[in-house]
């Protein structure tokens, strides 16, 4: 490859600074991730930090910093939701970003029936999946869940994607599928 035509490289300390750039720099779909407490006062948090672990055994993991007001309603109750959100959440997501003090005000919800209520984002989400903790792992300043997905709802909607601090919106380009394929 000529190096005239190589892009131009930006080399990445170790700070916490350069490791914030590197994630921020592709798009990533946004989710609330939703729990209940034993009262039955609701919580939920914005996160980009959850992944599949298995499809074989429907499996996600949720990174929650030790921080977060949600992270109690999770370890009590075991379960949580991650409604992956769609176009019309961007309002919801900083919200739920934010400390406000009731974050479920402007959302409609309904309980999940088999993750001890947690509420699922029925008017904004994308998707959403009910899960149960099969296992945390502590890591630094955060708690991992790894989690089974027991149900998950999908709707015919437009995802919300996050990049550098700014929002957008899914937008498939087929135009060039065919010459690709010619390759």
């Amino acid at each position: 490859m000529d190096s005239a035509a190589a892009p131009r490289r930006n080399v990445m300390g170790t700070g916490s600074a350069r490791f914030s750039e590197f994630f921020g720099s592709f798009p990533t779909p946004i989710s609330i991730v939703t729990a209940r407490d034993r009262e039955g006062r609701l919580f939920g948090f914005t996160s980009n930090a959850v992944c599949s672990v298995s499809a074989a055994s429907r499996t996600l993991l949720v990174s929650v910093g030790k921080g977060s007001r949600t992270l109690p309603a999770i370890q009590e109750s075991q379960a949580f939701a991650v409604n992956y959100l769609s176009a019309a959440g961007r309002a919801a997501s900083q919200v739920f970003a934010s400390k406000a003090a009731d974050k479920f005000a402007n959302v409609e919800w309904e309980p999940s029936p088999v993750a001890e209520g947690a509420p699922l984002l029925v008017d904004i989400a994308l998707s959403f999946a009910e899960c149960r903790v099969e296992n945390a792992i502590e890591v630094s300043d955060h708690w991992l869940f790894i989690a089974r997905v027991e149900e998950s709802t999908v709707f015919p909607r437009e995802p919300l994607l996050y990049r550098r601090g700014d929002y957008g919106v899914w937008s498939p380009n087929d135009a060039g599928v065919e010459e690709l394929s010619a390759l």
